[in-house]
């Protein structure tokens, strides 16, 4: 199989080979391919639990329990700094 890459895809995988983590745009691909997959077996493995969090968000929004716009990206600063 041959396929054309767009000039960005090109630059990204010509960046991955310069940090020298990577052999070829082969290896590059691969590893590509293996996190597109994981991440798709985590969302498959996942979707129940995702749409109900979804569908409980809608939930409350709909209630008005929604974190008021302008405190919206304070709470997500918060959020991601517990997580780490």
């Amino acid at each position: 199989m041959s396929i054309d890459l767009k000039p960005e895809q090109e630059h990204r995988v010509a960046e991955a080979l310069r940090s020298g983590a990577y052999r070829s745009p082969e290896d590059v691909i691969d590893r590509a391919l293996d996190v597109l997959h994981e991440q798709d077996e985590w969302l498959t493995a996942n979707r129940q639990v995702i749409d109900a969090k979804i569908h409980t968000g809608i939930e409350q929004l709909e209630r008005g329990e929604g974190i008021p716009e302008d405190e919206l990206d304070a709470d997500l600063e918060r959020l991601k700094a517990r997580s780490e």
